[in-house]
């Protein structure tokens, strides 16, 4: 469907394997380019929303000097909000377990920025999801870190693994957001390519 992206090699910046899943789910031909060690500090003035279009836009800009004329880029950065304050990935076990004692028996936001760039443009957009968790056990919390090791996800869970399955009661937005990439809205972009 996305004939209009022939003329371009796409490139989806990111480690994760999940966005790659996703990638691979709109039928788009790319490839995997990542960069070590890209900054994803921000100023601490920014909030919310603003934060993962920040990233995603520092993460194209990195790799902006080494592009071809032919390729198109794909970076993005999803983060979990809630009271205010980033929920990241959890630095320990410790972590993710404070973090999902805190979001248990409420809602919190997920925002995913996106950031799509050729040599010629930078199309960005930030999409936002609402996540209501069920309260959860505190031995539900101990089983799910135990088990699945979130360290690797914002706010310390993976919607599509087990904590998904019993924790979430709604969701208001994009499911894919919370995976780490509204391909929808993508592939809506996508189109005005």
């Amino acid at each position: 469907m996305l004939d209009n992206l022939e003329k371009y090699k796409v490139i989806l910046a990111s480690g994760s394997p999940r966005r790659r899943e996703l990638m691979a789910g709109l039928g788009v031909n790319y490839e995997v380019r990542i960069l070590p060690d890209v900054d994803e500090s921000y100023p601490d003035t920014l909030q919310g929303e603003e934060i993962p279009l920040y990233i995603a836009k520092e993460k194209a800009d990195a790799y902006i000097p080494m592009m071809q004329p032919d390729e198109l880029i794909i970076t993005a950065d999803t983060i979990v909000w809630l009271d205010g304050k980033v929920l990241g990935k959890p630095r320990d076990r410790e972590d993710a377990l404070l973090m999902l004692r805190t979001m248990s028996g409420r809602t919190h936001e997920v925002f995913t920025g996106v950031c799509i760039t050729t040599t010629d443009w930078q199309r960005s957009f930030t999409a936002q999801t609402e996540v209501r968790f069920a309260t959860l056990s505190e031995d539900e919390i101990i089983y799910y870190v135990d088990n699945f090791k979130p360290m690797d996800k914002a706010g310390a869970y993976g919607v599509q693994e087990w904590i998904g399955f019993i924790g979430v009661e709604n969701i208001s937005g994009s499911y894919y957001n919370i995976m780490g990439l509204p391909v929808q809205r993508l592939y809506r972009e996508l189109l005005k390519v």
